[in-house]
């Protein structure tokens, strides 16, 4: 989830509850992300800095940082990143949540391994957002030819370590005591979902625009 090279036990999260059974007659559509959607990204990002394990940054970042780092993902064209907006309550297109992918580290051998991140706003409750964006995410990057995914949980953390089982991915590893926050020593789990299997010479992974499929999905 992070540009920061090695491991990193920063790690994001998803809250479950918005990915139960669609009990909602909202539209949400999900597009790729854009700079705009900065400010909204951090609303939802926010909460879970300030209150929550779940990532171990401990300071909310700007929306101007967002924007650019929204801005820079879009240039290089490496990882997709994927916004789920809808239409409850008459608001016109609210972002509820995000999903995205990383670099795992800076080597060039790691470059077919992603890191994931998602965050689904608490208050879209049993909508189904966070399966669709990772359904969204983890297709693209299947498309795109990296093999495998991997997710750094912060502890304690059982409605993402349930969602991410959901989503194939296996628990291979912790980090005992990896940071410091809310005043706790806090593990990392990190898991692991193999996207296709290597075989062989790969080819060079393909950009997020050359494998995009249409986003107006219901």
């Amino acid at each position: 989830m992070s540009e920061d090279a090695g491991p990193n036990p920063h790690a994001d999260g998803t809250d479950c509850r918005a990915d139960s059974s669609d009990t909602s007659d909202a539209i949400v559509t999900l597009r790729p992300a854009r700079p705009e959607d900065a400010a909204a990204i951090r609303d939802i990002y926010a909460p879970f800095v300030r209150d929550s394990p779940a990532t171990f940054r401990t300071d909310v970042p700007t929306t101007a940082e967002l924007a650019e780092k929204i801005r820079a993902k879009r240039a290089v064209d490496e990882y997709p990143w994927y916004v789920a907006v809808s239409d409850a309550g008459g608001r016109d297109q609210e972002v509820v949540g995000y999903a995205y992918a990383s670099r795992l580290r800076d080597r060039a051998a790691y470059r077919w391994t992603v890191e994931t991140s998602i965050y689904v706003d608490p208050a879209t409750h049993r909508s189904g957002v966070g399966t669709r964006l990772y359904d969204r995410l983890l297709g693209t990057l299947r498309r795109q030819g990296y093999c495998s995914a991997y997710a750094a949980l912060g502890m304690p953390n059982p409605e993402s370590e349930r969602f991410h089982e959901r989503h194939g991915f296996e628990r291979v590893g912790q980090f005992p005591a990896a940071g410091f926050k809310l005043g706790e020593w806090r593990d990392v789990v990190w898991y692991h979902r193999r996207l296709r299997d290597p075989d062989g010479d790969p080819d060079e992974p393909r950009a997020v625009s050359a494998v995009e499929q249409p986003t107006d999905e219901r």
